[in-house]
């Protein structure tokens, strides 16, 4: 489980101080679904980074289970997001010179993890072992990323709008095989988008405005990625 507790950042010098977070508090269970959700300029992207361990709070607290990271060095953060945390953002941010295969074996050997082609089947891309990013689609790219974050088989799944440079069909098909992937590996999802059809498929919801939680829910049912309006 996650928790983190009166978490404060702000941007900027001393003289002009941009407070982006306010003392946000919540917990993530494990298994859960979590999507935060709001405009631009929320705070959400901030508020993930922070509890995916990307970048620091100015004040509060974040327990993985015991271990609080805004006390751990620079070195043993790294080390804690190599061991648990994998990321997937709007852009894929794969290495052009590596095939499918080597990007997403760049993850699996963060874990050691022998068994990553059967990652790059699973998102649909067995026939596109040996295909470089240039020659995939922008939703080829994304499920390489996707495969690429789960070959290192994190306990949590931080995403930042993972369908915001893709259209529809596309966006549907990335998030339809991200739900089968923890339905199948039992990580947790967090997941910032301002889409409010994307939140109708997350178990919590927690929706954000000028760097506060300003609503928490659950959804009794969570829809499909083909069942929410887009």
């Amino acid at each position: 489980m996650i928790k983190a507790e009166q978490i404060k950042k702000s941007y900027g010098g001393r003289e002009n101080k941009f407070p982006v977070l306010k003392g946000v508090s919540l917990c993530i269970e494990e298994g859960d679904f979590i999507v935060i959700l709001g405009a631009s300029g929320s705070g959400k992207s901030t508020l993930l980074n922070i509890l995916s361990g990307l970048e620091k709070a100015d004040e509060g607290t974040i327990d993985y289970n015991g271990t609080d990271i805004t006390q751990l060095s620079e070195e043993k953060l790294t080390k804690f997001r190599k061991d648990h945390i994998g990321f997937i953002f709007q852009q894929y941010y794969l290495l052009p010179n590596l095939n499918v295969d080597k990007n997403v074996k760049m993850g699996a050997e963060l874990a050691g993890n022998r068994e990553y082609k059967e990652m790059i089947r699973s998102v649909g891309l067995g026939e596109k072992f040996n295909k470089y990013p240039h020659e995939l689609s922008g939703g080829e790219q994304q499920r390489v990323s996707v495969a690429r974050a789960l070959a290192k088989r994190p306990k949590v799944l931080f995403l930042d709008e993972p369908t915001g440079a893709l259209d529809e069909e596309t966006g549907r098909q990335v998030l339809d095989y991200i739900v089968a992937l923890q339905k199948k590996y039992g990580f947790s999802i967090c997941m910032v988008t301002h889409n409010a059809n994307i939140a109708e498929m997350a178990k919590t919801v927690i929706k954000m405005n000028s760097g506060k939680i300003v609503d928490t829910y659950t959804n009794e049912v969570q829809k499909g990625a083909y069942d929410i309006a887009w």
